[in-house]
């Protein structure tokens, strides 16, 4: 985990230890370094040195305005899926040319709050979409700058559930009709079509499935140049993956490569969307043991944390590397343990049969490599608040976003006249009086 290391024996993001603040705050509580998204952001900012490249963070991997304020100083654009998204970008100071809109549902609000934004630009998922845009940029007397998302019929060969770019997935343009939607694009009213966008999955460790879908879209691109369309822009979305505790991934540099041996000879300008590379090592859920199970055949530590603050590990089968807060004494028996959450389903389990030192009830634990599809896919699963969020800068950290209380997680809701006990009464009163 860059960015997190014992100090004096106790585990610390940057300058501060981890178990201040759990004091602070409490448990469960997701952490993050500012140290190590800068770190990261700027990887891929001197990876992709001399060529014509906007980095335009995922905000769907951490939309934490403080997080996505922490990049914009940097010069981060933003990558952004729905007008919330959108919204959040703006309000942390992303500038509008900065940001693309992408999505294969956006509806005609979002649309037309996207054109009164001004953004970079949009990209274009289905003919349909591509005809709702038009009718509005047209109602509003603008021009709609249009790349068009192809889907590649590449396999990333990653999990099932984060890969966007076969055939069968709900994404992008058939590579075989997009020359075809790219002329009718050309031709309705109020579209500018800018580029081609590709974006086949996410959590690659493999760079071979980019080199595929990046030359065919490289091939397409030139064979629109040459049927007489311009095609100024080329954005080759997200995806590069992170260890999780593993190690000899490919680097920023290695994927740039790639993107400058299938692309470069274009000339066109180009953007990248990464989220989780940026995010995911910069961030850590914090929580706490309540009690150590010796069941029958194995060891249950029930921590504090549970499926609705951290996800992953249920959705997506993932494995977080698990760090005890205080440094393990020398010499200490690990053993394998179950780490598990409180809510009553089977499938709240951060690890199974994880070899980790002795643990006992009181005790912090840190998952590491959380700060993307961590507390931005959080929930409030039986009726349990949403974790806070710190952002760490060097000895200070600040909380970000609030634990919210009961009564916060019910002031939206109300109850309807026929059960709300005061109305009733009132009634009651009424039909009374009107008999009397």
């Amino acid at each position: 985990m860059t960015g997190f290391a014992y100090r004096d024996g106790v585990l610390s993001v940057e300058g501060v230890a981890l178990d201040a603040i759990a004091e602070a705050v409490g448990t469960p509580v997701y952490c993050y370094s500012s140290a190590t998204l800068t770190d990261n952001y700027r990887a891929f900012a001197d990876a992709f040195a001399g060529l014509p490249v906007k980095i335009c963070y995922s905000l769907k991997a951490n939309a934490n305005l403080a997080v996505v304020r922490t990049l914009a100083k940097l010069g981060a654009g933003a990558d952004v899926v729905s007008g919330g998204e959108l919204h959040r970008a703006l309000a942390a100071g992303v500038p509008p040319e900065d940001i693309v809109f992408a999505g294969v549902g956006k509806t005609r609000d979002e649309l037309a709050a996207a054109l009164e934004a001004g953004i970079h630009q949009i990209n274009v998922e289905s003919v349909p979409e591509l005809e709702l845009l038009s009718a509005t940029a047209q109602a509003m007397g603008v021009s709609a700058p249009v790349a068009l998302r192809v889907n590649p019929n590449v396999d990333a060969r990653t999990h099932a559930k984060i890969t966007t770019g076969r055939s069968e997935d709900k994404f992008g343009i058939d590579l075989a009709t997009a020359a075809e939607v790219y002329g009718r694009a050309a031709a309705l009213p109020a579209i500018a079509p800018v580029g081609l966008a590709v974006h086949i999955g996410s959590q690659l460790t493999d760079l071979e499935p980019f080199r595929q879908a990046f030359r065919r879209i490289a091939d397409l691109a030139a064979a629109l140049r040459a049927d007489g369309h311009e095609v100024p822009r080329l954005d080759l979305g997200g995806g590069l993956g992170i260890g999780y505790g593993a190690e000899g991934l490919p680097t920023q540099g290695d994927y740039a490569a790639v993107v400058r041996d299938t692309t470069g000879h274009l000339g066109c300008a180009i953007t990248i969307e990464p989220g989780r590379a940026i995010a995911g090592p910069a961030g850590v859920l914090l929580t706490r043991v309540l009690y150590v199970k010796r069941g029958a055949t194995r060891t249950f530590a029930i921590v504090d944390a549970a499926m609705n603050d951290l996800i992953r590990p249920a959705m997506y089968e993932a494995a977080h590397p698990i760090t005890p807060v205080r440094r393990p004494a020398d010499g200490a028996e690990w053993q394998d343990i179950d780490v598990v959450g409180p809510i009553c389903e089977s499938s709240d389990v951060f690890a199974r049969a994880r070899s980790l030192p002795p643990v006992a009830a009181g005790d912090l634990l840190a998952f590491g490599d959380a700060g993307a599809y961590g507390a931005v896919m959080s929930s409030s699963y039986n009726a349990r608040p949403t974790p806070p969020e710190v952002l760490v800068r060097g000895e200070e950290f600040a909380l970000t976003r609030a634990r919210p209380c009961y009564d916060d997680m019910l002031r939206p809701e109300s109850l309807p006249p026929w059960l709300n006990d005061d109305a009733e009464q009132e009634t009651s009163r009424a039909q009374e009086e009107a008999t009397a």
